[in-house]
């Protein structure tokens, strides 16, 4: 008869979730460049076409890439209604 301990299993799961946790730390830079990126394009096209320009930043770039078409709705209403 084979004896289970809980250390046969925990050591295992407990690599398991270290490494999943050291791929997200690595990912989310990337995912934040990716989403930036994107809302860059989001505020080139928005300032090429619309009436209202948004100075484009990091932090707006951002905004707009995490959010989408709300975070850009925000963001005009934000800064040219109330700044």
């Amino acid at each position: 008869m084979v004896n289970f301990d809980i250390e046969m299993f925990a050591g295992p799961v407990i690599g398991i979730v270290v490494i999943l946790v050291l791929i997200q730390l690595v990912s989310l830079p990337y995912w934040l460049l990716k989403n930036s990126l994107i809302g860059a394009v989001m505020l080139y096209i928005f300032n090429f076409i619309g009436i209202f320009t948004i100075k484009i930043t990091f932090i707006h770039c951002l905004i707009v890439g995490v959010c989408g078409v709300p975070g850009l709705v925000i963001l005009l209403i934000y800064l040219n209604f109330f700044k």
